[in-house]
């Protein structure tokens, strides 16, 4: 706990290995409060990750970095004011975010990325880990609720919501590309089809996706709720 007028810094990052994580944790703690200091850095295993065999069953480190932030500064509202050119799809996403994390108790400032495509809400603020949740899987619930609200009533006007935190997309997303990369060589070369891990919607689209040119196999998935995961099968 920690103590009074204190604030905590967490992040949650995934290696390999258990070491890896760290240091990955250690690197997303700097971008948040550069000059940390490393040796109060404390570490929470949450995963020690599975190796597999020939990358079946493969599995990453999972761990949760946190530090004392040091005396807390005089307490500020996060400034949630839209830029004055922030357009009115934008703006509703930044709204339902804020009021989401309102509602788990997270004070944070959201920075919004759109293109063509989509619109990317980013969350800077100090408790991450809480909105990233054990796997992801909080931080996926809000990218679903985000979604759910804003597409209402759009027709084909939509664009798709993400919402990232910590840089977590972006890991995630190597992690898993690697898995499906060695999955579809182990599923080429053994003639037979692979089962990956249970994964949320999210994340078994990442995978689709990364083998969808992969020569030699096709994806598809199984499975209920949550329990669902993809299966490459060689043809």
């Amino acid at each position: 706990m920690s103590e009074a007028g204190t604030e905590s810094l967490q992040v949650e990052a995934t290696g390999e290995t258990v070491g890896e994580a760290k240091w990955a944790a250690l690197r997303e703690l700097e971008k948040l409060r550069p000059g940390i200091d490393k040796a109060a850095v404390r570490f929470q295993v949450v995963s020690e990750g599975e190796r597999g065999l020939l990358g079946v069953g493969f599995a990453p480190a999972r761990v949760i970095a946190s530090v004392e932030a040091g005396p807390a500064l005089e307490e500020e509202e996060p400034d949630t004011a839209a830029p004055v050119d922030e357009s009115e799809l934008a703006a509703e996403v930044r709204e339902v975010i804020e009021r989401i994390l309102d509602a788990v108790g997270v004070r944070a400032r959201i920075e919004i990325v759109e293109d063509d495509e989509t619109v990317t809400a980013t969350v800077v603020g100090r408790e991450l880990g809480l909105v990233i949740g054990k796997h992801g899987q909080t931080i996926d619930a809000i990218q679903y609720l985000a979604n759910a609200i804003v597409w209402r009533g759009r027709g084909d006007e939509r664009k798709a919501v993400v919402v990232d935190a910590a840089g977590y997309r972006a890991r995630r997303e190597a992690t898993l590309g690697a898995l499906a990369q060695r999955s579809a060589e182990r599923a080429v070369s053994s003639a037979s089809p692979v089962e990956l891990e249970p994964m949320t919607a999210v994340e078994r689209k990442v995978v689709h996706v990364c083998l969808k040119d992969y020569a030699g196999v096709v994806t598809r998935s199984e499975g209920t709720e949550p329990n669902r995961f993809v299966v490459i099968d060689p043809v």
